[in-house]
């Protein structure tokens, strides 16, 4: 999720764990002041994004272990204990780090669930395994889900010594997000009809979550180097209108279940005369980590010029109506007998 999102959630659970000194004891020593606590809950739960510094390194390095170690379960604890410390530090309550760890904790954990129910995947397990998980519920900015917790917030402002408020909006997320599982199960199956009527066998269904609506899904159907992939808007009818601005093209890009909008693409395109030609630039070892990173690659075109030639690529999850696919990547040559490289298309034009 979007890092702001990610940090209001942190201090929404901290607001709704907190407890409050009591009024005869204002300056107790065993209980944060309440301001603390959700301070230590927003920035624990935008910690994990620090993650964001490897694109100081390059951007592919940075899209191989973005959601790593930092929104790992195991390495949670670390964290936690080097934040509360920090923390403490920071407050001038040397001897109180124990006092910040549960908050923080929280924060991170709450950081993790939210990334979790997103399309990208998380280490969950590193150090130890580098295999992502995720239930992909949720797409990256969701108003809604955002919206839920800023009223939470808000009411928790305006009643500081009330903690129903902030539980109210947790109750809220969690019944939002149920709601959001069964439009998933429900694109899942629209997947399960359509291979049943196409006799595809050994086929692996995925629904991705799209922008604009949570209505909005991507079914991606892979069977072998075969994607049958459909936009599609789970509300039972939509109005024909003209659109002129991007964000209605986009919206009226995904269809209605009854309009059937499926379409084919080959991974390695459809030009079967270059298809080893492309093989040989996928499997090429400089080009290891995009194919680490790609869950759906596609081809996207092949340019030649004189002797030149790239093949790029781009990964189907980072593809949506209107707008060109993000994270380009192009196996590049000079010449049938120079070495391959990788390249990055930004645009109209590409960064070594």
């Amino acid at each position: 999720m979007d890092p702001l999102t990610h940090a209001l959630s942190g201090a929404l659970l901290a607001r709704a764990v907190a407890q409050s000194p009591p009024p005869s004891r204002p300056k107790d020593i065993t209980v944060l002041p309440l301001h603390i606590q959700i301070a230590a809950g927003f920035t624990a739960a935008a910690f994990p994004d620090v993650d964001f510094a490897l694109r100081l390194i390059d951007t592919l390095t940075y899209l191989n272990w973005h959601q790593g170690p930092t929104h790992s379960l195991i390495l949670l604890p670390l964290w936690a204990w080097l934040l509360s410390r920090l923390f403490a530090w920071l407050t001038q309550r040397h001897g109180a780090w124990k006092l910040f760890f549960p908050p923080i904790c929280l924060g991170i954990a709450s950081h993790i669930a939210g990334d979790f129910i997103t399309s990208y995947g998380l280490m969950l397990f590193a150090p130890f395994s580098t295999e992502r998980f995720s239930l992909p519920l949720v797409f990256v900015i969701d108003p809604w889900f955002s919206l839920i917790i800023i009223v939470g917030l808000i009411i928790s402002w305006r009643y500081p010594r009330q903690r129903i408020a902030a539980m109210a909006a947790l109750a809220c997320l969690c019944g939002y997000v149920i709601i959001l599982w069964t439009l998933y199960q429900q694109a899942i199956e629209i997947g399960v009809r359509y291979t049943d009527s196409q006799a595809i066998s050994q086929a692996h269904i995925t629904a991705l979550p799209q922008p604009l609506s949570p209505f909005h899904w991507k079914i991606i159907i892979r069977h072998n180097e075969t994607y049958h992939l459909a936009d599609m808007n789970l509300q039972q009818s939509l109005g024909q209108h003209r659109t002129t601005s991007l964000l209605s093209k986009m919206a009226s890009a995904y269809r209605p279940i009854s309009e059937n909008n499926w379409h084919v693409q080959q991974q390695f395109g459809g030009d079967f005369t270059q298809r080893t030609l492309v093989r040989e630039a996928w499997l090429s070892p400089v080009f290891e980590p995009f194919r680490t990173f790609a869950q759906f690659p596609v081809l996207e075109r092949i340019d030649t010029l004189d002797s030149d030639l790239c093949i790029w690529f781009y990964d189907l999850r980072f593809q949506f109506p209107e707008l060109p696919p993000s994270f380009r990547y192009g196996a590049c040559r000079k010449g049938k007998l120079s070495d391959w490289k990788i390249v990055r298309r930004h645009g109209l034009f590409y960064i070594d």
